[in-house]
């Protein structure tokens, strides 16, 4: 049986793609290896290195999707109020994408966002999923 240990991304800008993912996700640090002057990036939620770890590679094109490709990442989120915060913060920052939605189960209530490299990230609450 297989384990998903990882996801990787190849953005444009590396250092702006932490950032947002530190601050929108509340993701950290655990590993920068340096490859060939390049900075790789291991990102993960606090306690959960060693279960799943998010990939930064540099060097990428930038992400460009069509606006009928919903591909995008997902995090849940303890309340409504904090999808909320993270939804007024996206529109303040320019980021975001989908306001705030409250669909059926299993959906539940989210907003969408764009990192810095143009991905689709969702931010939902009361999915079956997380937590």
């Amino acid at each position: 049986m297989a384990c998903l240990t990882h996801i990787a991304l190849h953005v444009k800008d590396v250092a702006s793609c932490v950032t947002f993912y530190q601050d929108y996700a509340g993701m950290e640090l655990v590993r920068e290896r340096h490859v060939n002057g390049k900075d790789i990036i291991w990102l993960a939620e606090p306690g959960k290195a060693k279960k799943f770890i998010f990939v930064l590679l540099p060097g990428g094109p930038g992400h460009q999707q069509s606006s009928m490709d919903f591909s995008h990442l997902g995090f849940a989120l303890a309340s409504k109020q904090q999808v909320d915060a993270i939804a007024n913060k996206a529109k303040s920052d320019g980021r975001l994408l989908w306001p705030v939605k409250e669909e059926p189960y299993p959906v539940g209530y989210y907003c969408g966002v764009l990192d810095p490299d143009g991905n689709r990230v969702e931010f939902s609450y009361g999915q079956p999923l997380g937590g």
